[in-house]
This record gives structure tokens, C-alpha cells and sequence, in this order.
């Protein structure tokens, strides 16, 4: 006699042994979860993408080519030759977004920047592995030359991290008029203010601070590349080729 619970323990066995390889769906799905997205919609309504489009992407309704697979490899910080194929390490080690400027001399109007364009944004590749949550700025401007010059990009790691704490480090700052600003930070003499300092201008005094970040390193002006169109696919089928 053949107990039932036997031939159902049997059965899922089987199925589990045949289940089928991880899909293109499948990794875009793990991507999107990994990036904090709690459902497709979510992230095509962020990025601007046509939900129908990226649902039937993600699950597995359709395939997707390879500018697709930049596109959403930008956007949750992961390798679109993974997306593509599965080989290979899912994060893209050493390409890091370009946020924005960041102003030495002159402030970045952060309002200014169109943050639901943020799929458009350049990307650069350094010659160092980075971190998942690194973002890059450019400098823009010579108020902390010869430390930093216009045209450098500073790298940040995004964490939470209060002006106290960053008290006589350089750092990403932005106020709380919504200006960002590459400086030094130390005290000011309002309780709650700060004093943002460079290396040939005056000081800004009492300066009210919405967030900072320390720089984490510097890609000097001539030893950074921006990505375009055709780098990026150099970059993809270098990795498909060496997985």
C-alpha cells in the first residue's frame, strides 16, 4: 500500500529537480528588490518607463535587448551583462553615476536638477572598485584648488551622517536653501550652524546644513572617462566574453 503523503513528497521532489535556470526576468526582479523597489510598478514609475513594457520584462513575458539592460543596470546599480546572461557578478564594481556638480566657488541650485531624470544621468568609469551605494560629482569651480580642481570628480558613499561628525573633514555638503557646496566643515558660532570653509575664498559663516557626506576619494580632471553610448557596450561584452 502507497501512502498518499509518499507519492506527494515524491512529487515535489521531482519538480524541484527539474526546476528551470534563473531567467533575464528573474535577475531583474532580484535587481529591482535589491534597489529598494517594492513592486515594478514602483520602480517604472520612478525611472519613467512604461509599466506594461518593464512588467512584461520582469516577468519574463518578454525578453529584453541590450540597451534595455543598461537602462535598468543604471538604474539599480547592477551589471547588464548579468542582467543579460546571469554570468559574471551582478554589481558593476568600478562605474559609478554622476549625481551632479558640486560647487567650489560658486553654489549648485540642487532644486535645479531634475531628479526623476535620474535613468539619463552620466556614468564614468574609474580605475577602482567601489562600493554599491558610491555616487560621484563633479567639481565645478577653483575655491579649493589645489586640493580639488574644476573638472575633478569627488566620489561620496550615501549614509547618513550628521555635520557634527564631519567636523574639519572636506566634504559634500548641501544647505538647507537647498545649495551644494564642496567644503570644509567646522564650527559656527550659532548654536546648530556651521562654518563652510575653502582654500582661496572667504569663509561662509553660519551656514544652516541640510546633510552632509565625506568624500570618500578623488578621480583627478584627465583620469576619468564618461561612459557613452558605445563604451557602455564595450563595458558589456568585455564582461559576456570574460565570463
Amino acid at each position: 500500500m502507497i501512502r498518499v503523503d509518499v507519492v506527494n513528497m515524491t512529487c515535489v521532489n521531482t519538480i524541484c529537480d527539474d526546476c528551470p535556470m534563473e531567467t533575464m526576468g528573474d535577475r531583474l526582479r532580484r535587481a529591482r528588490e535589491k534597489a529598494g523597489f517594492s513592486s515594478a510598478m514602483a520602480a517604472a514609475k520612478r525611472f519613467g518607463w512604461p509599466t506594461s513594457t518593464y512588467g512584461a520584462h520582469e516577468n519574463g513575458q518578454n525578453g529584453f535587448p541590450v540597451d534595455a539592460a543598461e537602462r535598468y543596470g543604471r538604474a539599480f546599480k547592477v551589471s547588464a551583462g548579468w542582467l543579460l546572461s546571469g554570468d559574471g557578478e551582478p554589481t558593476r564594481k568600478n562605474v559609478v553615476r554622476i549625481e551632479g556638480l558640486v560647487g567650489a566657488g560658486g553654489a549648485i541650485e540642487t532644486s535645479a536638477e531634475n531628479d526623476s531624470a535620474g535613468d539619463e544621468l552620466d556614468e564614468i568609469e574609474v580605475p577602482f572598485p567601489l562600493p554599491d551605494n558610491a555616487a560621484a560629482y563633479q567639481v565645478s569651480g577653483d575655491s579649493m584648488f589645489p586640493r580639488y580642481d574644476d573638472g575633478d570628480v569627488i566620489i561620496v558613499l550615501k549614509r547618513p551622517q550628521s555635520p557634527g561628525e564631519l567636523l574639519n573633514f572636506e566634504s559634500l555638503v548641501t544647505t538647507l536653501d537647498g545649495n551644494r557646496y564642496l567644503k570644509r566643515i567646522v564650527g559656527g558660532a550659532r548654536k546648530g550652524s556651521f562654518d563652510l570653509e575653502s582654500f582661496n575664498a572667504p569663509p561662509m559663516r553660519n551656514v544652516k546644513i541640510q546633510n552632509a557626506t565625506e568624500i570618500h576619494s578623488v578621480v583627478r580632471r584627465g583620469q576619468w572617462r564618461r561612459l557613452d553610448a558605445a563604451g557602455k557596450r564595450r563595458l558589456i561584452n568585455t564582461r559576456l566574453r570574460s565570463s
